[in-house]
């Protein structure tokens, strides 16, 4: 485990995310844009001609990789026929019933209905309102708040950001909204005390989690929101136990669990869904990203009929379900959802996953033999290493976040794209990559690492 440095204080985080996960403004003075062009497979190429493994699958979606041609006529094909419809006032369109019945299918886990948005924005909000018009139909007006975690990412709305534990997506937006707590960050490596096995640790999550929803009183407190694997805050594996022991908090108090999967799914993980990798048993699903691969923007809702029954019912009485989008549940998005499924299915891409992760893991553990590695982590066919200043404490480069940006440029020199969060580099490519461009990814990877002990030291 490494060296203790109060992770979970907002000073702390705040100081890992110097560079912000979402703009590269702050990284390097007078540096342009780089200006991708074009794309194909596993790679990009700039406005320079220069060729890249987009080893982000841009931003953690892009599943069947670039320049895939049946995404491609699928939209055209819908653009021809019907190129938007909304489902509002008692209307629709065939394909959005197409795509709910197949992801209710596919995802199981008891999700019964689908509500529809245009990101895992949208979506984690959205189920936010569920919860609290839930509660309000069960006569529960004082059930509203709502706990996230410190380092999550779910967005970047008002209420999607306030569950966002990244500070600088809080300063000077007035963000956290008082309805959204956070408990701590199940980051066993940096967090664990000496001594603490990974159950150990996960036991001391959970307790923190129940201390917290005593402390505000579970008769105030509403849903627990958490990535299966956290994503942008720095890709964190969650330990031994960990999801066991907080679903068990959850239920003890009434808790509902939302499952953020907008990264962990379609078989980013090894499993269709993460949740099956852990054994959550959720209340509601959110999905965006490899939905359509990024083609074009879509987020969705995935409920239980329990929970669908009461909103139901509520409107019912309110003569209207007051939340909606223009542009959810587009019928170009549809189809090029439902072929991006297809190909998903077809090429056995998710199927895959769990062949190619000892080949992928093994490399990305190997990289902690480099001296800027602190530790490896990751599952499926997404991982990160976090770089540290000294190997053998583990310290942390002062200040916090100023190694990671260095290395993604020095990246770009060696062709590959990885994503920097604070100095924590991350890896998470198309679901279409083979044994050998894995190799070449993590070659390249090798290098950078290299390259990077010279600049930074």
């Amino acid at each position: 485990m490494a060296e203790k440095i109060n992770p979970n204080s907002y000073a702390a985080l705040d100081a890992a995310h110097h560079f912000h996960p979402y703009s590269n403004a702050r990284r390097i003075e007078n540096q342009g844009p780089m200006v991708i062009e074009k794309g194909k497979g596993i790679k990009v190429w700039d406005d320079q001609g220069n060729e890249y493994i987009e080893a982000m699958s841009g931003l953690w979606s892009v599943a069947v990789g670039f320049g895939e041609d049946r995404l491609v006529q699928a939209a055209k094909k819908q653009l021809e026929t019907l190129p938007y419809y909304h489902s509002f006032t008692h209307k629709t369109h065939p394909l959005v019933a197409e795509l709910s019945q197949k992801l209710t299918k596919m995802v199981g886990l008891g999700m019964t209905h689908v509500h529809y948005t245009n990101s895992g924005s949208e979506a984690n909000d959205s189920a936010m309102k569920m919860i609290w018009y839930y509660n309000n139909a069960l006569n529960k007006p004082k059930k509203k708040k709502i706990i996230s975690r410190l380092k999550a990412y779910h967005g970047i709305t008002i209420a999607s950001g306030s569950l966002t534990g990244i500070p600088l997506m809080h300063n000077d937006f007035d963000l956290p909204i008082k309805e959204v707590l956070h408990t701590m960050c199940p980051h066993y490596w940096r967090e664990g005390k000496d001594g603490e096995t990974e159950e150990d640790f996960a036991t001391r999550c959970a307790n923190e989690l129940e201390d917290l929803i005593l402390k505000e009183d579970p008769e105030t407190v509403a849903a627990f929101f958490g990535e299966p694997v956290m994503g942008a805050g720095g890709l964190i594996v969650p330990p031994k136990t960990y999801w066991k022991k907080i679903q068990a908090v959850c239920k003890k108090y009434e808790v509902m669990i939302v499952a953020d999967e907008v990264i962990n799914g379609f078989g980013r993980t090894g499993k269709p869904f993460a949740c099956e990798l852990y054994g959550i048993e959720p209340d509601f699903i959110i999905l965006s990203k490899q939905i359509t691969s990024n083609y074009i923007p879509m987020g969705a809702v995935l409920m239980t009929d329990k929970v669908y029954q009461i909103i139901a019912e509520n409107t019912v009485k309110n003569n209207l379900y007051g939340s909606g989008f223009t542009s959810a549940g587009h019928p170009v998005a549809c189809a090029v959802a439902l072929e991006n499924i297809r190909i998903l299915e077809e090429d056995g891409l998710m199927e895959r996953v769990p062949l190619l992760e000892p080949i992928f893991q093994g490399r990305l553990k190997k990289l902690e033999e480099k001296d800027l590695v602190g530790e490896s982590r990751g599952v499926g066919l997404m991982g990160a290493v976090e770089l540290v200043k000294d190997k053998e404490t583990s310290a942390t480069f002062d200040p916090i976040g100023s190694a990671g940006p260095l290395l993604t440029d020095i990246g770009h020199g060696e062709g590959l794209i990885l994503r920097a969060i604070g100095d924590v580099l991350a890896v998470c490519p198309p679901l279409i990559i083979t044994e050998d461009e894995i190799h070449e990814l993590f070659d390249r990877f090798e290098r950078v690492l290299d390259k990077g002990l010279e600049v930074v030291k």
